[in-house]
């Protein structure tokens, strides 16, 4: 059984808090590299049921066409299928999230979208100790890949991974492998990276410790790949695939995320839930594109799961 007296959730708050201001500087500073002015704008909110958060976007830079860095903490009366569905034993049961998502749009097509969440999850049952559990990951979808950034991504990955055991970054990238697989396309999001969701078997202190380890890890491994590709130029061709491939990105959040569907379900701030969602994306009746083309390869070679470190 957990001990409740070991969950220190306003220690995971700061935090959140803090690595949300520290990816915003980080991110804003990219702006001003690529010759922008834009800046993360504060949006500070409260939920009637209870708690609230505080939303920080960005939109129309010259290097970040829209990203949101998001902090909630929220309190719930009682919890909604999309929690309980794998937790019979919490159905009904009181409870608190609180975590940390982001998605980063760029502007130009040679830099990935990437993607960070992290989070802590208590449950109360009525009469039981609190039941808590850890989850989170970061991913990445680029649009015109390079080897590179995938072995550097993935790397990262591996690194952080080493001090909580030899097979974690084996288990939890196959677990994004997994979950960023949109089946009525038959092909990956992106490229992968971690994915890990209900992790107490550690106790809280390591659990705390693997979660910070990924979120500190996602400007470890972002920020290189916007100094590599941020210059680039690009086609108007280029641009309009970059639009096509946006679209398969919302299709995974509306159709499968399981955060944006706990948020509509929990009756979430929707401005915070859709905030990943691009602003400008397209959709075109079958395309095709030239058998030889790096358009062709992304899908036939890249949306494959791989073990990059290995095969790279």
């Amino acid at each position: 059984m957990q001990n409740p007296s070991t969950i220190d959730i306003e220690r995971v708050r700061n935090f959140l808090l803090d690595l949300q201001a520290r990816i915003c500087t980080a991110l804003e500073q990219q702006e001003i590299i690529g010759g922008g002015h834009e800046k993360f704008i504060i949006d500070d909110w409260e939920r009637p049921e209870g708690g609230g958060g505080r939303s920080r976007v960005l939109q129309n830079g010259e290097v970040i066409e829209k990203g949101g860095v998001m902090f909630s903490h929220i309190n719930i009366r009682q919890l909604p299928a999309s929690a309980t569905a794998r937790h019979p034993e919490i159905a009904g049961a009181k409870a608190q999230a609180l975590g940390l998502s982001l998605v980063i749009h760029p502007k130009n097509p040679n830099v990935p979208t990437s993607h960070a969440n992290i989070r802590l999850f208590v449950a109360e049952p009525e009469g039981k100790d609190p039941i808590w559990w850890f989850g989170g990951g970061f991913d990445l979808t680029p649009f015109y890949p390079n080897d590179e950034d995938i072995k550097h991504w993935h790397q990262n990955a591996f690194d952080l991974c080493q001090p909580f055991g030899d097979e974690v970054y084996k288990e939890h990238k196959q677990w994004c492998d997994d979950y960023f697989y949109l089946k009525h396309r038959d092909e990956q999001r992106g490229v992968g990276g971690l994915f890990f969701d209900d992790l107490n078997r550690w106790g809280f202190e390591k659990c705390f410790e693997y979660m910070q380890a990924v979120g500190n890890g996602y400007l470890d491994a972002m920020l290189p790949i916007f100094e590599r590709n941020r210059e680039k130029p690009y086609t108007q061709a280029q641009r309009d695939f970059q639009l096509y491939r946006r679209g398969r990105y919302v299709e995974f959040n509306l159709v499968y995320d399981r955060g944006t569907i706990f948020g509509l379900q929990t009756g979430g701030r929707i401005e915070s839930i859709l905030v990943s969602l691009p602003n400008l994306v397209s959709w075109s009746y079958r395309p095709e594109w030239n058998e030889n083309s790096i358009e062709k390869r992304l899908t036939d070679y890249y949306l494959k799961p791989r073990d990059w470190l290995s095969e790279l």
